[in-house]
């Protein structure tokens, strides 16, 4: 048994085979329950079950039930709508009682030769077990933190110290400002040049044409998102990494937005280095990075002289981590697990994004055809009902004559959390003309996002954009 399972309280009668059987076989149109969105769906061919490949083989996906996913979420219990998963998603009862069950019982440093001590050292191994799991990479390859923000900062000085001035560095317009700033900040320090690709219009993905032109013999990193956390927009991880690497460079990745969406594997998704943040994927506040192994063992770390040098990921975890905040990402990642099935937890992660994202994408389709009868609302990227896939259920609105802290306001008043700005992502919002005008009104669904509250969302839009 896992030192984490051991520290969390057991689960209230019944609550066991509910999370157990959180995902059972059900139509794909399950949520289907008016006529515009019947015709809708139609259009996209609903009589073909979705399915996922396991080792080749060809399953039929399980659907989520909602019923039994919101019965783990403590905060799920009231009539409030939490749609601003994109800024930090609810947690699971099982996160909270390891975060707890650590603090009360199992509370020490590292490196000890008492129980708790050793509890807090086998802790840190599972947690590197789980990260490694989540990601698609090795244990000796993560590296925890406060956050991602921080980690990408240390990360950004690490491998700046290894360049000579005149290095390049490539960012994009779509990315969250903690995948820019670390790179104008070393920038500055090191003499380095930065880069900067723009969008295309109107979908708001990464150009990469524009992309491929900005790449010379001097570029060394290429940092872009996996997910606009503003927009939604999945980028072509692939292609940018295969263009990354073809000149030489390092693909770096922020996949803060991506991981409570899709199922994240750095070796697919050929990438040097990704980070991500639990507290956006039900877990904890506290930050993920993982890079290669050769990578971790040669940049130069910021350090106490008697810390460790191993694993390679712990050179780069500044002093004593949030243990608490570490037994909360492995009951995370343990309870995105136990929504899918299969022989081991990579596999029934595999499992369970597949059907996470299945949910999503009839969630965003239902919010995409009822958009268009919210009178003046503009969406921000891509809008098709049928281009679901290539985008998460996150959508930036604006409506003309209304400032989004107003309408952010008013859809709180009826109990639906928004949020309201440009959520960090400052380079967009200038492209699209927002930024310094209150930027624009985000709306995001999760895997515990119900129909009705995206009914809800469209309604509410309806009456606060009405003159």
């Amino acid at each position: 048994m896992s030192v984490v399972r051991a520290l969390q309280t057991p689960a209230p009668l019944g609550e066991k085979w509910k999370s157990r059987r959180a995902f059972r076989a059900a139509p794909s149109s399950i949520f289907v329950t008016d006529t515009v969105y019947r015709s809708a769906q139609a259009n996209l061919d609903p009589r073909r079950a979705p399915s996922f490949a396991v080792s080749g083989t060809v399953l039929a996906m399980p659907a989520i039930d909602l019923s039994a996913v919101r019965a783990r979420f403590p905060a799920l219990a009231g009539t409030q709508a939490y749609l601003d998963g994109p800024g930090g998603s609810q947690v699971p009862d099982s996160v909270g009682a390891a975060m707890t069950g650590y603090l009360y019982g199992h509370n020490a440093n590292l490196g000890g030769v008492f129980p708790t001590s050793m509890s807090s050292d086998a802790l840190m191994d599972e947690a590197r077990r789980a990260a490694a799991d989540f990601v698609g990479g090795s244990p000796n390859e993560i590296a925890f933190g406060a956050n991602m923000s921080t980690l990408n900062f240390l990360l950004a000085h690490a491998v700046a110290r290894t360049l000579e001035p005149g290095d390049e560095i490539v960012t994009t317009v779509l990315d969250h400002d903690a995948n820019i700033s670390p790179w104008l900040q070393v920038a500055d320090d090191h003499g380095l040049f930065v880069r900067t690709v723009p969008v295309t219009d109107p979908d708001l993905a990464i150009d990469l044409d524009a992309l491929e032109a900005s790449l010379s013999p001097r570029t060394r990193i290429v940092a872009f998102t996996l997910a606009s956390n503003a927009v939604g927009t999945v980028t072509s991880a692939n292609r940018i990494a295969d263009l990354a690497h073809k000149a030489g460079a390092l693909a770096w990745a922020d996949a803060v937005h991506f991981a409570p969406h899709r199922r994240i594997d750095v070796r697919r998704l050929g990438v040097d280095v990704l980070l991500c943040s639990p507290y956006k994927f039900f877990g904890s506040h506290m930050g993920v990075a993982w890079a290669r192994r050769q990578l971790l063992e040669q940049w130069p770390a910021d350090r106490v002289r008697p810390a460790d040098e191993t694993p390679p990921g712990h050179r780069f975890e500044l002093g004593t981590q949030s243990h608490e905040a570490i037994a909360g990402f492995v009951a995370a990642v343990d309870y995105l697990a136990s929504l899918g099935s299969g022989l081991d937890r990579p596999s029934r992660l595999d499992s369970a994004f597949a059907a996470i994202q299945a949910h999503e994408e009839e969630l965003a389709r239902r919010f995409l055809v009822g958009l268009g009868g919210v009178p003046g609302a503009q969406l921000h990227g891509i809008g098709g009902p049928d281009r679901v896939a290539e985008r998460t259920p996150t959508f930036c609105v604006t409506i003309p004559g209304r400032e989004p802290r107003t309408i952010a306001q008013r859809l709180a008043a009826r109990g639906i959390n928004v949020w309201d700005g440009n959520y960090y992502a400052p380079e967009l919002m200038a492209h699209l003309g927002l930024e310094g005008h209150g930027g624009g009104v985000r709306i995001g669904f999760l895997h515990y996002t119900s129909p009705d509250e995206v009914d809800r969302v469209l309604t509410a839009l309806r009456l606060v954009g009405t003159p």
